[in-house]
């Protein structure tokens, strides 16, 4: 029982009944409470920062990767016309080739 009055000298005794203090074992506990507390806040303020920076490295990779596969795509467009020019001139020769021969064989035919 606590008694405010001005007439009750204050003891001691009196003010360590009325305001119990903890004990050091429980100022220990919420010590490492509090720091446990804070190292788990750090470490995931830490995990969510490593998150981030992982998110934007794989954007940077992903955009070089696609940047290095549209320059592919165009490569390969220039390799597929120039094929089909070289495969249109290789057609073109084999033709003429055929009307040579033909016209060999005829003449050689007709000298007999």
């Amino acid at each position: 029982m606590c008694f405010n009055s001005s007439s009750i000298l204050r003891s001691p005794l009196h003010s360590a009944f009325c305001h119990p203090r903890p004990s050091k074992r429980q100022n220990l506990r919420l010590g490492r409470l509090c720091r446990r507390k804070r190292l788990l806040k750090e470490a995931k303020e830490k995990k969510r920062a490593r998150v981030v920076i992982m998110k934007a490295e794989m954007e940077l990779k992903n955009l070089k990767l696609y940047m290095e596969n549209r320059s592919i795509i165009e490569e390969n467009e220039k390799l597929k016309k120039k094929a089909l020019l070289l495969h249109q001139e290789n057609q073109a020769l084999l033709f003429q080739l055929q009307i040579k021969k033909s016209s060999l064989k005829t003449n050689s035919d007709i000298n007999r």
